[in-house]
């Protein structure tokens, strides 16, 4: 997982609330098992509607209640393959917020006004370390957890934070070696 410490870019604007992850991710398209190749079906039936356009930028911007539906991974992957670093959006639905720290997508939650000044902004700074969104006229300061922060700060995914106890890992295995075979009894 790639370290993150700040995002700078244009922003896509997608205002609209309660997006799901199936609108984010069709259904018909959760047949990889690879996590990558999911962008080219970002909001899959959106797209087809006429004037729909949404840029491959850095950040998207968002209504309320992002991510709310079924807790399918495949969204923050499809998000992440289609080249989005971050999302910022009024709320987001709790499950899909998780999905996306775990893989290096950096969801933060900000008032309506802000969310709407960043999308007439046109780009926008997403500083992790100090918590803030700075754009062109303004900035908002956002809450995250601590342990997620440092996570993405270090890039470390679940793997990365198991290695980060490697020398403890290790002594316990050397405490539980034994010479010869090991046999068990029911």
């Amino acid at each position: 997982m790639k370290a993150i410490e700040t995002i700078t870019g244009p922003v896509s604007v997608l205002m609209r609330d309660d997006i799901d992850t199936d609108q984010i991710m069709p259904k018909q398209f959760l047949k990889r098992v690879e996590r990558t190749g999911f962008g080219e079906f970002l909001f899959y039936d959106w797209a087809k509607e006429p004037g729909w356009e949404l840029p491959h930028n850095p950040i998207l911007v968002s209504g309320a209640n992002f991510g709310c539906g079924s807790s399918r991974e495949h969204a923050p992957w499809g998000l992440e393959d289609y080249g989005f670093q971050a999302i910022i959006a009024q709320s987001f639905a709790d499950i899909f917020y998780s999905n996306c720290t775990k893989i290096g997508l950096l969801p933060v939650p900000l008032p309506a006004a802000a969310c709407e000044a960043i999308a007439q902004a046109g780009s926008a700074q997403v500083d992790l370390a100090a918590q803030e969104v700075r754009w062109d006229g303004g900035s908002a300061s956002f809450e995250i957890d601590p342990e997620i922060k440092h996570r993405l700060l270090g890039g470390l995914d679940d793997v990365g934070m198991t290695l980060q106890q490697e020398d403890a890992i290790a002594a316990y295995e050397a405490t539980r070696e034994r010479p010869g075979p090991v046999t068990t009894t029911l």
